[in-house]
């Protein structure tokens, strides 16, 4: 049995196997206050390039940034009922003002509010009360903004990335004139997701519709990015929401039609958050560590310099840089290449696996005989940790961005083939049942995977499935097939099938 970097590896413990890539990837760690998250610096930069991207493409389709306070008064979250419901339980509310020392020298509150506020869970409330204010006639519609922001919700059993209390998202929020324009806007966001997903974090996305149980609290529809890990649970992505008239009516956010008419505007919200790195991880890892595709990696390359000598020391690392700074003049889908260059007093095996357990798509060895032959020595993080090319150096350099690519076609299409090997239709409960339920419970191995099967579209059905199996409708599927058929559990006619799995 040959030794992984990570131990447990994904069969043997996935949840734990998560854990230890975080770790021995540099991603993040455990803050001091429970269910939060210290995103470090090789973190932070997938974050960053991730905000790059999708910031761009919001600007492009008429989105502008702007900035909504953290607290909101409760009173705001009231006039929505159903959006209240929805998030009353996850809610962190500020009572007090100012602190003060007691007989005990302990710090405690001492000035009640007016009214509680909420720590921004989520700012449809708040944004529609500025609206209201922004908007007065249909020559001020659309109006389409977005915020880069922290939000909390409470968080029970708190994961790293995936469920944490507090969380950084962007959150736009559009209001249009018709109903027509805003679920035309709420699929335009949608689309923009998933080419992210495709094109950049190289994770294959399913595009749907939720059902009504799944859907934001206070949405008419809700629209979702849906994506397979490696245990062959659904974890969520980017969600795009048509809100029709709700906000519009708990805000009073009106506008003059053209023909002097008052109306209500017609609102969408839609984001991504930090969710998307845990997604990254347990998309791509192996039982080595991180994969990182190259067009959202916090670097492309390192540079290693092998010194066995000290005498060669200098001219080793001179030629290194040199050969950063020519690789750094290139530019990879409109970014110059981050390139490292790792001259840290450690042994060669110690720093190389560092960088492998890292995700970096390309390590390159450089060394006195690499030199004298004008060649380096290139591997790859999505091959073999052993696997090693001699490629003279001018031609990497010529060919260092295609190799690049090379690796980000091959990471998306691995999770495409899993993703496509593990959704099977299922037309029969009892063979639905077994899917889903481990072979030995005490055990629980990696199982199931995402069943494309018929529902009549009962909600009883949904709750039935959730409470015995803990799984439920990831989405109504745009993309595949819709032929119709029968519900297994009803007997009844299907329009078409849908996606039922477990999910983080």
């Amino acid at each position: 049995m040959s030794q992984t970097a990570i131990s447990p590896t994904r069969e043997e413990n996935y949840p734990e196997w998560y854990q230890q890539v975080v770790r021995a990837s540099d991603l993040a760690e455990n803050a001091p206050v429970r269910g939060c998250m210290v995103i470090k610096p090789w973190g932070w930069k997938i974050w960053e390039n991730i905000q790059r991207y999708l910031d761009k493409k919001f600007k492009e389709v008429g989105s502008e940034n702007a900035y909504f306070p953290l607290f909101i008064p409760v009173s705001f979250l009231e006039k929505e009922a159903k959006h209240v419901e929805g998030f009353a339980k996850e809610c962190a509310v500020v009572t007090h003002h100012r602190l003060e020392l007691n007989k005990e020298g302990k710090l405690v509150p001492k000035s009640p509010l007016e009214e509680p506020l909420i720590v921004r869970p989520t700012s449809e409330t708040i944004i529609g009360e500025s609206f209201a204010k922004w908007i007065t006639s249909y020559r001020d519609l659309p109006l389409k903004i977005n915020q880069w922001a922290n939000v909390v919700r409470w968080e029970m059993r708190p994961r790293i990335f995936l469920r944490t209390a507090e969380f950084l998202w962007q959150e736009g929020h559009t209001v249009h004139a018709t109903s027509e324009e805003a679920l035309e806007m709420t699929l335009q966001m949608l689309d923009i997701y998933k080419n992210f997903g495709h094109d950049v974090l190289a994770i294959p996305f399913i595009t749907g519709e939720k059902t009504e149980s799944e859907r934001f609290p206070g949405a008419v529809k809700t629209y979702t990015n849906e994506a397979m890990m490696q245990d062959k649970k659904a974890l969520q992505g980017c969600t795009s929401h048509f809100l029709g008239q709700n906000f519009s009516k708990a805000s009073n956010i009106r506008f003059r039609t053209a023909t002097g008419e008052e109306e209500f505007g017609w609102t969408t919200s839609w984001g991504a958050t930090t969710r998307l790195i845990g997604a990254l991880i347990m998309t791509h890892s192996d039982d080595d560590g991180l994969i990182l595709p190259p067009r959202i990696a916090s670097a492309h390359m390192v540079i290693l310099p092998v010194i066995h000598k000290e005498e060669s020391r200098a001219a080793v690392l001179s030629y290194c840089h040199k050969l950063s700074e020519e690789l750094k003049d290139q530019t990879y889908h409109g970014q110059n290449l981050e390139v490292i260059v790792d001259e840290r007093d450690m042994r060669g095996g110690e720093k190389t696996w560092n960088w492998i357990k890292k995700g970096i798509p390309i390590r390159l060895e450089v060394g006195p005989r690499d030199i004298a032959e004008e060649k380096v020595c290139l591997m790859r993080r999505d091959e073999d940790p052993k696997k090693k090319h001699f490629i003279p150096r001018k031609e990497f350099i010529q060919n260092a961005t295609a190799i690049l690519d090379e690796i980000q076609k091959r990471i998306y299409e691995r999770a495409v083939a899993f993703r496509d090997a593990n959704i099977i239709k299922i037309d029969d409960k009892d063979q639905f049942y077994a899917f889903f339920i481990p072979k030995n419970p005490e055990k629980p191995e990696i199982h199931g995977g995402f069943a494309h099967t018929h529902w009549c579209g009962d909600p009883k059905i949904e709750e039935q499935v959730q409470k015995d199996l803990s799984v439920t409708i990831r989405c109504i599927p745009n993309e595949m097939e819709k032929e119709p058929g029968t519900c297994p559990f009803t007997g009844k006619p299907s329009a078409q099938r849908v996606l039922f799995a477990k999910a983080y």
